[in-house]
């Protein structure tokens, strides 16, 4: 009974800062305080305040909820292992086989790659070579 009258006055209040809001002219702003007040109302005349009260004091619950994180964490803890095998290399062989077939052969290269020369690499000390080519080509 005292969750239903405290989610009544949530939403009278509200209902009283969205009409001030809407008083100054900022109806789009007034709306969206409507929307949010109206949420407490219509939560405790569909009985379910009433039903998170009767959960929350519900010792059957609790358990119940105990044993759901107790297999979330289960489940999450399973997942985990089952990660760190199989990127240790153990990993099935349906799985290498299928990514193994997943890449692809390099495409052919063009005849304008050809005209080009080669780009540095990145291991000669010079990271940004490839940046300072695409603005030079671009006269930036």
């Amino acid at each position: 009974m005292l969750a239903e009258t405290i989610c009544s006055a949530v939403s009278a209040a509200g209902l009283g800062i969205a009409a001030i809001t809407a008083y100054r002219r900022r109806f789009l702003a007034a709306a969206r305080i409507t929307a949010y007040s109206l949420v407490p109302l219509g939560l405790v005349l569909t009985g379910a305040v009433e039903w998170l009260v009767d959960t929350a004091f519900s010792p059957t619950a609790w358990v119940g909820f105990g044993l759901l994180g107790g297999a979330w964490l289960l489940f999450m803890t399973t997942r985990a292992v089952e990660r760190r095998r199989v990127g240790a290399g153990k990993e099935p062989k349906a799985a290498k086989g299928a990514q193994r077939d997943a890449i692809a052969p390099a495409p052919a290269p063009s005849r304008d790659a050809a005209a080009r020369p080669a780009p540095k690499s990145a291991g000669t000390g010079d990271d940004f070579s490839d940046i300072e080519a695409i603005l030079k080509k671009h006269g930036i």
